[in-house]
C-alpha cells in the first residue's frame, strides 16, 4: 500500500496550513495595527474601525476555507464516480 496521500489532498492539505498560517499572522499584528490606528476616533463606516476589521477577517477566512472545503469534497466525489 502506498502510505503517500493523493495529489489533491496534499495540495489541500497545504492550503489549509498556509490558510492558518495568513489568519495567525494577520489577527497577530495586521489587523490590530490597522484597528487602533487612530485610537478612538477611528471609525469605518460610522463603526469603530478595530471590530469592523476583525469581523471582516473572520469572515473572509470562513469564505476562503469553505471554498476550499467544498472544492476538495466535489472532486472526492468526482473521482469516487470515475471509478
Amino acid at each position: 500500500m502506498n502510505a503517500r496521500p493523493s495529489a489533491p489532498a496534499g495540495l489541500l492539505a497545504q492550503r489549509l496550513v498556509a490558510l492558518f498560517v495568513a489568519g495567525a499572522v494577520a489577527f497577530g499584528f495586521l489587523l490590530l495595527a490597522l484597528g487602533l490606528g487612530r485610537g478612538a476616533e477611528a471609525t469605518l463606516f460610522g463603526l469603530p474601525r478595530l471590530p469592523v476589521l476583525l469581523f471582516a477577517g473572520w469572515a473572509v477566512l470562513i469564505v476562503v476555507l469553505a471554498v476550499w472545503m467544498e472544492r476538495a469534497d466535489h472532486g472526492a466525489k468526482a473521482g469516487a464516480r470515475g471509478r
